[in-house]
């Protein structure tokens, strides 16, 4: 999994991932509509839904005309939850990290402010949590675990004077929630790194009905509450079928954002249905072609390679390799290393062939092609798989 899906690359394992994960806390703030003293949830209730169809540049166009009356520092936060949402649709590429860098520090700033000036006020420490939570994300995906779990412990105490100062915020749970799952499952790697920034431990069986409860009686948190527990039901529940469900509820509700589609065919690859699989990435590249989905271009070119991949699987390699020909002769810029890891896949469906000869050269130019962070680490795989089949 962790190998198709690149933004889970370089975290030390799946439980890094799982740790911290905080993209909902911020989100859940815009979202309840039920808790007393959040301003204008409604409006920036209709903001999160735009962003979960990724339709980032009309999420932009709405915040500006929603802050005011909303609290700017509730905008501020979305506007960084934009930036992240782009970067999970290309998340090799690190063109947009200092953008949201920029938009974090103006967030976080902007909320600790108001925390300062209304201290008893609970929506003030909420959106302190959210401003934190795509910077934690972000510094997850790239690598950085000790600033993350730095920044865990504020955005963790942030949520408990939240609740604290109003205990019917209950979309405020399923943050906490993860917060004592994750902390429970760590390795013992992870509880080491705890233990030395004096964070409490967890509680498994807790955080889940912490969870369970926010996503039952919170207001409009369940998409965003859904795609953190289908990584929760995938790694630790062991509960893939449920994983599934979770994530096709996702795609029925927020079509037009191909990261659902794709989980679906990714999950299905990992449990070896290769042939729901391949039908779920023609799914995507006939939405893609249609422009039925954001990010039509980069859509189609990740689909394709998905679908080339199951063509592998199902015996059918020189239908991949057409698929595959076509899609490295236009040279894609997106998404990011897409031309490295065609070639490879190639080479994959040569060797399916029994063509070793052009397996190699496909495997070589996957090397070639492949950028120089490699975020994909195909040129690991590449010589690896040229050794296998020289023997």
């Amino acid at each position: 999994m962790i190998r198709k899906f690149p933004f889970l690359r370089g975290l030390c394992g799946r439980e890094i991932l799982g740790l911290f994960p905080a993209i909902l806390f911020f989100l859940s703030s815009a979202a309840s509509a039920h808790a007393a003293g959040l301003t204008e949830s409604a409006r920036l209730g209709t903001v999160y839904n735009t962003i979960l169809h990724a339709r980032f540049d009309q999420a932009r166009a709405e915040l500006a005309r929603t802050c005011p009356p909303a609290p700017t520092e509730s905008c501020l936060a979305l506007t960084e939850a934009v930036l992240w949402w782009e970067i999970q649709l290309d998340p090799g590429n690190r063109g947009l990290d200092k953008s949201l860098q920029a938009a974090a520090t103006t967030a976080i700033d902007a909320a600790r402010h108001w925390t300062e000036r209304e201290p008893q006020r609970a929506e003030a420490w909420f959106y302190l949590a959210g401003a934190h939570a795509p910077l934690e994300q972000w510094r997850i995906l790239r690598g950085q675990k000790v600033a993350a779990a730095r920044d865990a412990i504020g955005l963790k105490n942030a949520l408990d004077k939240t609740i604290a100062l109003d205990p019917s915020l209950q979309d405020a749970y399923f943050g906490i929630g993860l917060y004592h799952y994750y902390a429970a499952v760590a390795p013992a790697a992870v509880k080491m790194i705890r233990w030395l920034l004096f964070m409490p431990g967890g509680d498994r069986e807790g955080g889940l009905r912490e969870m369970q409860r926010a996503r039952e009686q919170g207001a409009l948190l369940r998409g965003e509450a859904d795609f953190q527990l289908h990584w929760l039901y995938l790694w630790y529940e062991h509960q893939p079928l449920r994983a599934l469900e979770l994530v096709q509820g996702l795609d029925a509700q927020y079509g037009s954002n191909p990261i659902f589609l794709q989980r679906i065919a990714e999950i299905q690859h990992d449990t070896r249905d290769h042939a729901a699989s391949r039908k779920t990435w023609q799914t995507l590249l006939d939405r893609a072609n249609a422009r039925q989905v954001e990010a039509a271009t980069m859509a189609s070119v990740r689909a394709r390679i998905g679908l080339a991949q199951e063509l592998v699987e199902l015996s059918d390699p020189h239908g991949a390799i057409d698929l595959l020909r076509s899609t490295i002769d236009a040279r894609p810029a997106t998404p990011y290393g897409a031309e490295a890891h065609a070639h490879f896949v190639l080479g994959s469906a040569y060797e399916a062939s029994g063509d070793r000869d052009r397996a190699t050269t496909e495997w070589r130019n996957a090397s070639a092609t492949a950028p120089s962070d490699d975020p994909d680490n195909i040129r690991a795989r590449a010589r690896a798989a040229i050794a296998r089949s020289s023997r």
